[in-house]
């Protein structure tokens, strides 16, 4: 058994497509995106040179680092290989901090490795409205020092290399929207096309209703399929507007953090990704 880091976006598409079976819903073009928020930070274990079991920590800045796509090959499960994959990971983040998104199954699992709750993150999933608005654009390279500010005071901590990358248009499967106000950039969100439907995270706006104008115009620009947005449990003004429209939340993760819980603010109206945070 061989737990080593994934070499290239090709081995870690084949992780995803394990999280796909899985049901998770990726996306369609993660892997080039992650893989640039730590190009280190992904790890799979191998017995007799076949993939088993994964996990990705990706360290953000010098202090955090989040936990994702840690998964196992239902044939391996119970023999050990998960931990041993468990523990090479968690090894990168070094003295940082680590959260991770798990199933509440796995809580006291994550607890045993000194994993504290701090939260949940909710999955809503549903249709809405498209609308354009007149205060929302695509975003631009110009914009990205104003986005990645507004991304680290929203989440606590700096996640240049990762927002840097998914910031950018995907070829037509993800792509972001900038919604200005008095001529200043005020919120983003990015969108990605997955295997059903369209994810949007992060939300970053100044409030539940800034929030709802930028969804409401991805949802004009992606009308096919539904909309699925993870949202911290705390957020609970974006959480009655989409529920009252007619979403759903079909599963909910425990947020557990190992070490220093970031400094979240209200303008976190949605998560990134539940593997990235």
């Amino acid at each position: 058994m061989e737990t080593r880091p994934i070499r290239d976006a090709a081995e870690l598409e084949q992780v995803i497509e394990w999280a796909a079976a899985e049901g998770w819903n990726p996306g369609l073009d993660d892997a080039a995106a992650f893989l640039a928020a730590d190009p280190d930070g992904f790890f799979v274990t191998l017995v007799d040179g076949q993939p088993v079991a994964a996990v990705s920590v990706v360290n953000h800045d010098p202090r955090h680092a989040f936990l994702g796509l840690y998964i196992c090959h239902p044939d391996w499960r119970g023999r050990g290989v998960g931990m041993a994959t468990w523990t090479a990971g968690l090894a990168h983040a070094g003295d940082r901090s680590v959260g991770l998104d798990g199933v509440p199954a796995q809580e006291a699992n994550y607890r045993a490795s000194g994993f504290k709750r701090v939260g949940a993150s909710l999955r809503h999933e549903g249709r809405l409205e498209g609308r354009a608005s007149g205060a929302v654009r695509a975003a631009v390279p110009a914009d990205d020092a104003a986005l990645l500010a507004l991304d680290a005071q929203a989440n606590g901590q700096g996640r240049v290399a990762f927002m840097t990358a998914w910031l950018r248009d995907a070829g037509g499967t993800r792509d972001s929207r900038v919604l200005e106000r008095g001529g200043e950039i005020a919120g983003f969100a990015t969108w990605r096309a997955c295997q059903n439907g369209t994810k949007i995270g992060p939300v970053i706006a100044p409030d539940s209703a800034a929030a709802l104008e930028l969804i409401r115009d991805i949802a004009l620009l992606r009308p096919e399929g539904p909309l699925v947005i993870d949202l911290p449990e705390a957020n609970t003004q974006l959480r009655r507007a989409l529920e009252a429209e007619g979403f759903t939340v079909p599963f909910s993760t425990a947020r557990m953090y190992r070490g220093a819980v970031p400094a979240t603010q209200p303008s976190l109206q949605a998560i990134a990704t539940m593997e990235l945070g």
